[in-house]
Order: structure tokens, then sequence, then C-alpha cells
């Protein structure tokens, strides 16, 4: 019997070791006689947890599907592939490679944790650095899932470890409700707060107890727990542990490591392959231009819309150091085309190997979703200092008293620009309610004839999945 999933991941990378970020070699032929068998193995594993999970950012699936899919973004390239223009039409197919290429990035995350924990009780060596590890592990497979189940809903919820097909025959791999997911979301991450240390590390590649708190305030959130989130979103600002940068730009630039706004990277270095291909895909495919080194070409895969353009106000001081319309060309002439600034490396000879840090999470998330439990717990008012935080580095004037509803908007304008090419717009759009108003506005705009329908606010299950295992695993309707 064929089964089941890209699931065969789970047996695929049941024992690993690492070595500087880079894939490890898979084998279900389980080492526990050799492997996992001292700290040093285990903290060799944990890397190799973090490096899967890197994946998800290093050639852009997320902001595929989480920029492209929205009004911030869209491709200028002449020649995209297919799998690109469903991003960009929100005419997503269930073969479509970046909905495959999350969806197994996330389950090998959830595998090489699973492979931890499974085994870490069982090993003797200092307590303290064990609990660190099992606090990473889980928090890493519950930010796997987190991504997962805002994306395709329904998932199958996986804690074993395979050594034998035979073991995943038998296994229930069965798309699980999304609200047990969640379950087993903060179940995850309530425990890891309690195992990992209190104190913020200095390097943000790694989670710490506030890192967790972040994250459970965003999963809090999107789940219209408010209380629960403004409990834990409040911890992290009381905390006074982050803070927001004086100067935007020094955010999505070189040098950008381990910030005091950053609460959670993914660092990379260029030169070795273990780089972000940011450069390329945000900017122009312009053959002639000259703002790189070597005079090199993007790819114009991701690119700024002008109805982004145009949400910035006047004196935004974001916008400068976010995004430009004017390519200097080879012989100092200008150009015009619009592309995408942040983290672009301008240093970089080879665009697809980048070294600029990505930051899935920072403070000024924080203060914003902050405002928005604020707000929707009927305390208008007092979210309006958590806003002008943020404008205040944007150097805009403050938001003056407003009603409820008006400050939902300003919330949702606000994190537009704000988080321009860090993967939170869809999620944004879609947790707000508001993602096929604005979506179908924008489109409108443009003449297209797109349409966001009900059933696309979730991604399809790869067909994949489905066509190894169609008694269990059902397609999302629509798709």
């Amino acid at each position: 019997m064929k089964k089941k999933l890209v699931l065969f991941l789970l047996l695929a990378t049941s024992a690993f070791s690492c070595k500087d970020f880079l894939a490890l070699t898979p084998d279900y032929q389980i080492s526990d006689q050799t492997f996992y068998k001292s700290q040093n193995d285990f903290e060799t594993a944990l890397t190799g947890v973090y490096a899967t999970f890197r994946g998800l950012f290093s050639t852009s699936p997320v902001l595929y599907m989480t920029e492209l899919t929205t009004d911030n973004t869209e491709i200028q390239w002449s020649s995209p592939s297919t799998d690109e223009m469903q991003m960009d039409q929100n005419a997503v197919t269930s073969t479509n490679g970046f909905v495959q290429s999350v969806w197994s990035n996330c389950l090998y995350t959830i595998s090489r944790s699973n492979a931890i924990l499974n085994r870490i009780d069982a090993i003797n060596f200092d307590q303290t650095a064990k609990n660190r590890i099992k606090g990473e592990a889980k928090f890493l497979r519950a930010y796997a899932y987190f991504y997962l189940v805002r994306l395709y809903g329904n998932v199958p919820i996986i804690t074993q470890t395979f050594s034998s097909p035979a073991q995943v025959s038998s296994a229930d791999l069965a798309l699980k409700p999304a609200a047990d997911v969640y379950k087993a979301i903060l179940a995850d991450l309530t425990e890891a707060e309690t195992l990992l240390p209190a104190t913020v590390n200095t390097d943000k590649t790694r989670a710490s107890a506030a890192t967790v708190k972040a994250l459970l305030g965003k999963v809090y959130l999107t789940q219209k727990n408010y209380d629960l989130a403004a409990t834990k979103l409040k911890e992290v600002i009381d905390a006074k542990s982050y803070s927001l940068v004086p100067n935007y730009q020094t955010l999505f630039t070189n040098g950008n490591n381990n910030l005091a706004e950053s609460i959670f990277e993914i660092q990379y270095v260029s030169g070795r392959s273990m780089g972000n291909n940011y450069s390329a895909i945000f900017t122009p495919a312009i053959t002639s231009m000259a703002i790189f080194t070597n005079n090199l070409q993007g790819s114009g895969r991701i690119t700024p819309t002008l109805d982004l353009f145009r949400a910035y106000e006047t004196s935004d001081a974001r916008k400068a150091v976010s995004v430009n319309d004017s390519v200097t060309l080879i012989g100092g002439r200008k150009s015009y085309s619009r592309y995408g600034l942040k983290f672009v490396d301008f240093r970089a000879i080879d665009l697809s190997d980048g070294s600029v840090t990505f930051i899935p999470l920072r403070y000024a998330d924080v203060l914003l979703m902050y405002a928005e439990v604020l707000n929707e717990q009927g305390k208008t008012a007092d979210a309006l200092p958590y806003i002008n935080l943020v404008r205040t580095r944007a150097k805009l004037p403050n938001l003056a008293s407003s009603s409820q509803a008006d400050v939902r908007l300003a919330l949702e304008k606000e994190r537009q620009v704000e988080f321009l090419y860090e993967g939170h717009r869809w999620f944004d759009l879609v947790r707000t309610g508001r993602a096929q108003a604005v979506m179908n506005a924008h489109y409108a705009n443009l003449k297209l004839s797109f349409k966001l329908d009900d059933f696309e606010l979730i991604f399809p299950i790869p067909q994949n999945e489905v066509d190894l295992n169609p008694t269990v695993v059902k397609q999302n309707p629509g798709y």
C-alpha cells in the first residue's frame, strides 16, 4: 500500500547530523546506536532543525505565498513561470511548486523536531541544556505548524518518530481539524516558554522565552483570543528587552544581525551557498542597470505594485528605504521601474546568494499587534500610543482620537507599509476578514478579471499528497 504524503519525509529525517546549515543526508535506518548519545549530538540535531526551517525563506516560497498573492507586489518579469503567475493572480492550483515547497519544508521541520523530542529524555546530560534544546525544538515545531494551519487549514498532526516504512504505513496521518492543530501549537509554545531561558539571547537566530511569548501573542491574535494575546504581548513590551531601532533602514541592509528590534531572525552568509535570493527577485530584470556590483540583472519576480507606492503617506520615511521606481542604468541615465530595497544585498556578486538577514519576528510587530488587540477589546484610545511609536520613527504625525473602525483601517495600512516584504500581508488580510474586499478592489482598479473567492482564503493541499493517499487526504474544497 502506498502510504502517505510527503510525510515519508518524517521517516527520511529520523536520524541525521548537520554542519554549517547544510542539508542533511537522509537515512531511515535509525542511528541511535551511534547518534543521539550526548548533548553535542542533540545540539547538532537542533542546528539541523533551524537549518530546515530556514529553507522557508532562503528561496522565498513563503514570500511567494504571502506577498505575491497580495496587493503589495506583482511580477514584472516578462516570462514568469506558471507557478509564479498563479500566485500573482490568486489562481493557485494543487500542483503549484510553492505550495508543495512550503508544505514539505514545514513537515521536514516537524520531523526533525520530533526526532529530538522523542529521544532526548532517555539520554543523561545537563538538565538546563536539555530543557533549552527541548524548548527550541518545540518552538520550531509549533512555528512550522503555524505556517501550515494558516496556509492550508486542516493538516496532519505528527509527533512520533518513524524507523521503518511499516510504521509510517500504520500511522494516523490523516488531516486534522485546524482547531486541533492550534491546540497542538499552543501546547508546544506554552511548554517551550517554561523550558527556555528568560534572558533574551544575544544570538537572535535562537529562541528564548521572549521569542515564544511574541509568537504566542501572534497565535492568540490569529485565533481572536484577544485577552490571552494582550497578556503575552504586554509581557514582551513590559520586559523592555526589545526596542525600535532609530533608523528603519538598518533593519534591512547589510549588517542587520541581532539588532535591538529583532526578536527572531534568519541569518545568511554569501559566498558559501548559504545566502538568500531576495536581491534577484525583488529587483528589475533590466540588463543594462547599474545598481549592483558588476551591473548584475535582477529577475523582477516580486516587485512593488503602484497601489503599494500610493499606500505611503507623503512624509513617510519608510518609503525611500523600502521601494524605488527609478533605476540607474549603465552610463547614468534613469529608467522607470518599481523595485524593492528591503533585504536586498547591493554588495552581492551573486544575486541568489545575498547576505542580508531576514526577520520574521520583530518588536514593531509586537507593538502593532498589541494595538490591534486593544482596539478589538474596545480600548481604542489606549491603542493609539503603540501605533504612534511606530509612526514616530517613520517621521509621521500621531494618529488622533478615532473610532474603532477607523483604527482598524489605520492599522491595516500601517502594517502594510511597515512590513512590506516580511511575509505578513496575506496573513493580516485573512485574519481581519479583509482579504477579499482588498484584493478584489485591487484587481478592479487594474481592470483585471481576477477574483479572490471564499475557498481561496486557504491554499490547496499539494496534489502529490492527495494522490498518495486519497482515502484520508481530502483536497480543500474548491480546488
